[in-house]
C-alpha cells in the first residue's frame, strides 16, 4: 500500500476532484424541504411536482437532490444496514457555522453531536428522514494537527458551542 491506497501503479486521483452533490431518498418531499430550505437555508433550484426537488447554496444548479421515487411514505432506514452514514455540508467560515447552529436552535432541531476534530469543527444531527447530517467548517490547513512524520492527527473532542455562538456577537 502506497500513501494510504492500494499500489495500482497509477498516480492518485487529481487533487482538483471534489464531491459535487448528494441525492437523498426521502419519505415526504415537503417535510424534507422544510428542513433543508426552511431550517438550514438552502434555496430551491427546481422542483418536479411532489416527487423530486433540487436545492443549492448561492445559485448553483444543485448541491442536494431530494426524491420520493422509491421512498414515498417510507420511514428511516434501519441503523444496522449498509448505506449513507451522513452527508457533510461544508461552511466557508466559523461565523457561517455559528449561524447554522443558531438556525437549528431556533427550529428546535436537536444535535446528535458537536465535535472539534482538530482539522474541522462539526455539528451533527438527523434530518426528518433519519439521514445523518454533518455541518462543518475546516480550519486552515496550516493549523491542522500533525505528527512528526507529517501525517494528519485528527481527534474528536467536544466542541465548545458557547464559543462558537460568540462568532455571532451575541
Amino acid at each position: 500500500m502506497a500513501e494510504g491506497r492500494p499500489d495500482t501503479g497509477r498516480p492518485p486521483i487529481n487533487p482538483g476532484v471534489g464531491i459535487g452533490h448528494v441525492h437523498l431518498k426521502v419519505g415526504d418531499l415537503d417535510r424534507a424541504l422544510e428542513f433543508y430550505c426552511g431550517v438550514l437555508g438552502f434555496e430551491l433550484s427546481s422542483r418536479f411536482g411532489d416527487q423530486a426537488a433540487f436545492i443549492s447554496a448561492g445559485g448553483y444548479h444543485h448541491h442536494i437532490g431530494l426524491n420520493t421515487w422509491q421512498s414515498l411514505g417510507a420511514g428511516p432506514a434501519p441503523p444496522d444496514t449498509a448505506g449513507l452514514f451522513h452527508l457533510a455540508i461544508l461552511y466557508p467560515t466559523r461565523a457561517a457555522l455559528a449561524d447554522a447552529l443558531d438556525r437549528l436552535r431556533e427550529a428546535g432541531v436537536p444535535l446528535t453531536g458537536a465535535s472539534d476534530h482538530g482539522v474541522s469543527e462539526a455539528l451533527y444531527m438527523d434530518d426528518p428522514d433519519g439521514n445523518g447530517v454533518e455541518l462543518y467548517r475546516d480550519r486552515p490547513k496550516e493549523l491542522w494537527p500533525t505528527a512528526e512524520d507529517g501525517s494528519i492527527e485528527m481527534y474528536t473532542r467536544p466542541l465548545d458551542l458557547r464559543d462558537l455562538m460568540a462568532e455571532l456577537g451575541r
